[in-house]
């Protein structure tokens, strides 16, 4: 028999989303936070109770645990959502080019920090990136590419009926790696600055940690940030992504991103959500 939902219950229920939108908050040092995880993963009408209330609010309950707390994701057209184009337009930075490069560095920074599906599968698996690493992975995939257009294309031009991304990656390779602005900061437009601002960007969030100094420090991922990429693998970006046929490399060997059939199809009916809509 289904326990009745109280007015408490529902109060309750708004707290805990209330702690998951502030992802630097943990349950270990709040002890009501820790209350409220324990509530969602014991008693099943209270954990229906959250996850309808969230998604009424256009936000999807990832998952619960007592270190990281409640993982909510964003879903399409949700007041929540951070689009990339409002991502592009914080940085200073406008065009249909820049907004493909911004997306393709976040993918490119998930595929590089759970390089195989029993990877992003592994709950104890702790991925490790850095902007250096990203722009080589990256550049890596831009000369495959090149070489791949050059076998089907005179000249070796990107053909215009190209896949969006695939354009992308070409304009990626035309981005010098690394500029400086008159003060002598590392230019924002330039691939290493755009990547040191996605890894500043998801650390804020609470998906990455720092755990290395300067500007070519590495970052580990969170828990959180491994619930966020596994529904990306997901999306119709990702598998574009995994559609150019490419497989990335990078410094470490083989990097193979998680491809359709290693992640679970979503169900009928469940909107598309994750970090950005590229």
């Amino acid at each position: 028999m289904t326990s009745p939902i109280s007015l408490d219950d529902a109060e309750d229920a708004a707290k805990l989303i209330a702690f998951g939108m502030r992802p630097r908050q943990r349950p270990a040092k709040d002890r009501s936070y820790r209350a409220l995880v324990v509530k969602y993963r014991t008693e099943s009408t209270f954990r229906a109770l959250v996850e309808r209330t969230a998604r009424g609010l256009g936000l999807k309950v990832l998952g619960a645990r007592e270190d990281i707390g409640l993982a909510l994701a964003a879903l399409n057209s949700s007041v929540f959502e951070t689009k990339i184009e409002d991502y592009v337009r914080v940085a200073k930075q406008r065009g249909e080019s820049e907004r493909l490069l911004h997306g393709i560095i976040h993918l490119a920074v998930a595929a590089l920090a759970f390089p195989r599906p029993a990877d992003l599968a592994n709950d104890e698996y702790t991925g490790r990136v850095s902007a250096e690493a990203v722009d080589r992975t990256v550049r890596d995939t831009c000369d495959l590419l090149r070489e791949k257009a050059a076998a089907t294309e005179a000249g070796g031009d990107t053909p215009s009926d190209a896949p969006e991304l695939e354009r992308a990656w070409s304009a990626y390779a035309k981005r010098p790696e690394a500029s400086l602005t008159k003060d002598g900061r590392l230019a924002m437009n330039s691939t290493k600055g755009m990547i040191t601002r996605a890894l500043n960007f998801l650390t804020d969030q609470g998906f990455l940690a720092v755990v290395g100094a300067g500007e070519d420090g590495w970052y580990r991922t969170t828990p959180r940030y491994q619930l966020q990429v596994r529904e990306l693998a997901a999306t119709s970006a990702f598998d574009e992504l995994i559609g150019l046929g490419v497989v990335p490399l990078s410094s470490h060997g083989t990097l193979r991103a998680a491809g359709p059939s290693d992640v679970p199809a979503p169900r009928d009916g469940d909107e598309e959500e994750g970090l950005f809509h590229v």
